[in-house]
């Protein structure tokens, strides 16, 4: 295998979405309480939903084509931004010119756990805009490329017999997965353990979804020094995976659910045969516990392998250690547009991690687009043919794709000019 014939599948992308979004998806009578972005008298864009303005500006981490002099948490405009971030027909360029056949898309206004319309005041009109979003992510942006996009959706959180109609109707949708708090008891919600959750995990198992925890929401949970900065959370982000799996694994949720999915999206795998070491270990060493019958004759690493799929951006460490993890559950990530994207090199950093790591073609095959894609139970060869799905293929159809770094004042200066990102 060469490089050119790699076939990728982002299981972790975002996008930055348009103001627009809810045009066509909100009933007349409530067009006018639908969430809107205004810019503020700092020439900033923000999104504003029942007076409230967004907590999650529109620069944060989304630097895809920014110089790294210029990225950061500081918010910004659209027009400040690559197209790609928010415009889907330019998203798909990008992908082609980083040779990515598919990808899954995070949400950013909404929050992963539908965080702006949770911690709104009046629920019902939440509620509609919630349904609109997920018909926007799933009927308007993945349909408009079928084929390149696997449909993620959202829940009601503040309501569990709520998230489960969501969940049910937006999987006849054919939507995929449900994106949802990696430590919900850390945003003050109910844990795992407690049960709360439980009829919502039922309807995930029931429609053959997968439940999708990315990292970033569960920071909370470590009690870090007032003095520490930023660096501790972008870098500690992917250990909160471990607490993640161990409130699944130890707790009741992958016994009561044995046919349960679980993506650990942007965790990395590094720390997975550690995890593994040190679980084995307990389990088989702290008999006192009595734990026996509850992994039914397993090992815990064995029932963590029957669950979860282990997701990573760049990761040499845990490539070496491919074996030990399990070659059946690591899959590979773009995180466009983010700053840990490794767009628009995407082939050449993954291509390089893996054969440093001396994986085979098949081992390859396998990270880079197999696992996911039957973890997901989703068909990558449905409208692209396998031999138009490689890195060579798409990026032949991208050589007029500018992947040139500029600073965002001169996005600002070009895509105004063109009238894009302008709302």
């Amino acid at each position: 295998m060469q490089l050119n014939d790699m076939i990728l599948v982002s299981v972790d992308d975002h996008m930055v979405e348009p103001p627009d979004m809810f045009k066509n998806h909100v009933p007349a009578k409530w067009a006018d309480k639908a969430p809107k972005v205004v810019r503020n008298e700092q020439g900033v864009d923000e999104w504003v939903f029942q007076g409230q303005a967004s907590s999650t500006p529109f620069g944060m981490a989304a630097t895809v084509g920014w110089p790294k002099e210029e990225w950061g948490f500081n918010p910004g405009a659209y027009s400040e931004l690559r197209p790609g971030c928010f415009d889907v027909h330019q998203r798909v360029r990008d992908m082609n010119a980083n040779g990515v056949l598919a990808s899954m898309n995070f949400p950013t206004m909404a929050g992963f756990n539908a965080r702006t319309f949770t911690e709104s005041a009046d629920k019902d009109t939440a509620l509609v805009m919630l349904q609109a979003y997920n018909d926007w992510a799933i009927d308007e942006w993945c349909a408009a490329y079928p084929g390149r996009f696997i449909p993620l959706g959202i829940v009601p959180m503040w309501d569990i017999d709520l998230a489960v109609q969501e969940t049910k109707r937006i999987a006849k949708k054919g939507c995929r997965s449900i994106s949802f708090l990696e430590t919900p008891h850390v945003q003050g919600f109910p844990s795992f353990l407690s049960g709360h959750w439980d009829p919502m995990l039922q309807a995930i198992v029931d429609e053959n979804m997968v439940l999708s925890l990315h990292i970033g929401a569960g920071f909370g949970v470590i009690n870090k020094p007032i003095e520490a900065p930023i660096d501790h959370l972008i870098v500690l982000a992917c250990q909160i995976s471990a607490i993640t799996a161990q409130d699944l694994l130890f707790g009741p949720t992958l016994r009561r659910f044995p046919g349960l999915r679980v993506a650990l999206s942007e965790g990395g795998i590094g720390w997975i045969p550690f995890y593994f070491d040190r679980i084995d270990r307990h389990y088989q060493n702290q008999t006192w516990l009595k734990h026996d019958e509850d992994f039914g004759g397993k090992l815990p690493s064995e029932v963590f392998r029957e669950h979860m799929l282990a997701c990573y951006i760049t990761d040499p460490s845990g490539l070496l250690l491919r074996d030990r993890i399990g070659m059946d559950i690591i899959a590979w990530e773009c995180d466009y547009p983010h700053t840990d994207t490794t767009w628009p090199v995407s082939p050449e950093f993954a291509w390089d991690e893996l054969q440093g790591a001396g994986c085979t073609d098949e081992e390859i095959h396998k990270i880079t687009w197999e696992n996911s894609c039957r973890f997901y139970d989703w068909d990558p060869f449905k409208h692209t043919p396998k031999e138009k799905a490689t890195v060579g293929a798409l990026r032949a159809l991208a050589k007029d794709v500018d992947v040139t770094r500029m600073s965002r004042n001169e996005w600002r200066k070009q895509n105004e000019a063109s009238g894009i990102g302008v709302f």
